[in-house]
C-alpha cells in the first residue's frame, strides 16, 4: 500500500503555449492567444501510490507527464519533489540527480528505441549517461536486473538482439526495464499499453504492479482508458482540455463518478463491476474543443447533455462530494 507522504505535488500548475498573432491582429491591436494545455492543476502523488491520469487525447495528460519528468517547462504553478520546488530547475548537471528517482516510459516502444542499438545498450544508456555504475561488471548487473524486473528472461538471451528482432510486448518490456536501470522512485507511464494487444496488455500491467509491491515506487499511469485504470490505480484523477475536473479512490471514480465527462468516459466504454448494463448519460459526442479556445464557464458545457445556463457562465470550483472525491460539477453534491 503506498505511503501517506507525499513524493511529488503539483500546484496550480499550467502551461501555456504562446500563438503568434497574424498582421491584421498586430495592427488591430488584438492581443496573442496561448495553447492553455495544462491550466492550473492540483495533483499529489504518495510515496508507493499509482495515481491514474485519465482523459482523452487534446486533454493534457502528456504534457502533464513531460513536465513532471523535466521534459517540458511550465509557465506557472510549482513541481514539488519531496517538499523541494524543482519548477525552474534546469541543465542536466543540474537535474541529474532528479531523473535518476523519476523516469518516464513512453507510449510508442517502436519510436523510443533506437534501432541501430542492442537491448544491452538500450538499457545500459541511463546508467551511463547518469552515472550510476562504476565498472562494466556493475553495468552488466544492473542491466539483467533490470530486464528480468521487466519479464525479460534469462536477460542475457536479450542482450545481443535488436529492437526489430522483439515482438512489440518485448520491445515494451525493454523500454520498462530502460526506466528501472536506474532505480527509480517515480514512473511516469504514457500510455503503456495503448498499441499492445490485449493479451500482453495484462502482462505489462502486471510487471508495473508488481513493481510497485517489490521496491514501493511511485507510479503516474496516464491513460485515455477508464477501465484500465481501474484494474491498475490506487487513485485516478480526469483531466479534460487542461484542468481536473475529478479526482477520487479508483473504487469512487469508476463506481460513482459525480462529473458527467467522467460518466460519459465510463460509458464509452465496456462497463465493469455493478454498472455493467446501467445507462447514465449517452456517450461522448464530437471532439475535444482546441485548448487556443477553451469554452467560457465549464469547458465540458458543449458537450455536456446536463449543461444550464450557469455552466457557460462560470467555471465550477472542485467541490468535495465524499472522502477523498473532489469533482468540479454545478450539479456536484
Amino acid at each position: 500500500m503506498p505511503d501517506t507522504a507525499d513524493i511529488l505535488r503539483l500546484e496550480s500548475l499550467q502551461v501555456h503555449f504562446p500563438i503568434q498573432g497574424g498582421l491584421f491582429d498586430r495592427v488591430l491591436g488584438r492581443p496573442a492567444g496561448a495553447v492553455r494545455a495544462v491550466d492550473g492543476i492540483d495533483l499529489n502523488i504518495g510515496r508507493g501510490e499509482i495515481v491514474a491520469l485519465v482523459g482523452e487525447s487534446g486533454s493534457g495528460k502528456t504534457t502533464v507527464g513531460r513536465v513532471i519528468t523535466k521534459l517540458a517547462q511550465p509557465t506557472g504553478g510549482k513541481l514539488l519533489f519531496e517538499g523541494r520546488d524543482m519548477t525552474a530547475e534546469r541543465g542536466s548537471s543540474a537535474l541529474r540527480p532528479y531523473r535518476h528517482r523519476v523516469q518516464m516510459i513512453f507510449q510508442d516502444a517502436y519510436q523510443a528505441l533506437n534501432p541501430r542499438h542492442t537491448v544491452f545498450d538500450i538499457v545500459a544508456e541511463p546508467l551511463r549517461s547518469l552515472r550510476l555504475v562504476k565498472n562494466n561488471a556493475q553495468l552488466t548487473e544492473r542491466v539483467s536486473e533490470a530486464l528480468a524486473a521487466a519479464g525479460l528472461n534469462p536477460p542475457d538471451d536479450f542482450f545481443a538482439r535488436f529492437p526489430h528482432e522483439l515482438s512489440g510486448g518485448q520491445r515494451q518490456r525493454v523500454v520498462i526495464a530502460g526506466a528501472l536501470a536506474v532505480r527509480p522512485e517515480l514512473i511516469v507511464a504514457d500510455e503503456p499499453v495503448s498499441m499492445l494487444d490485449v493479451s500482453i496488455r495484462a502482462q505489462i500491467l502486471q510487471v508495473l504492479v508488481d513493481l510497485r509491491a517489490k521496491h514501493s515506487m511511485a507510479l503516474l499511469f496516464i491513460t485515455h482508458d477508464l477501465p484500465l485504470a481501474w484494474l491498475i490505480a490506487d487513485r485516478i484523477a480526469v483531466l479534460y482540455l487542461g484542468k481536473l475536473v475529478e479526482i477520487g479512490t479508483a473504487d469512487e471514480i469508476t463506481f460513482n463518478p459525480c462529473h458527467p465527462y467522467t460518466v460519459a468516459l465510463r460509458n464509452a466504454t465496456p462497463q465493469v463491476g455493478a454498472n455493467a448494463g446501467r445507462a447514465e448519460l449517452p456517450a461522448l459526442q464530437g471532439e475535444v474543443p482546441s485548448a487556443a479556445r477553451v469554452p467560457k464557464g465549464c469547458r465540458f458545457h458543449p458537450r455536456c447533455p446536463l449543461a444550464f445556463d450557469r455552466c457557460r457562465q462560470e467555471e465550477p470550483p472542485a467541490i468535495e462530494v465524499g472522502p477523498q472525491h473532489l469533482s468540479a460539477c454545478w450539479l456536484a453534491k
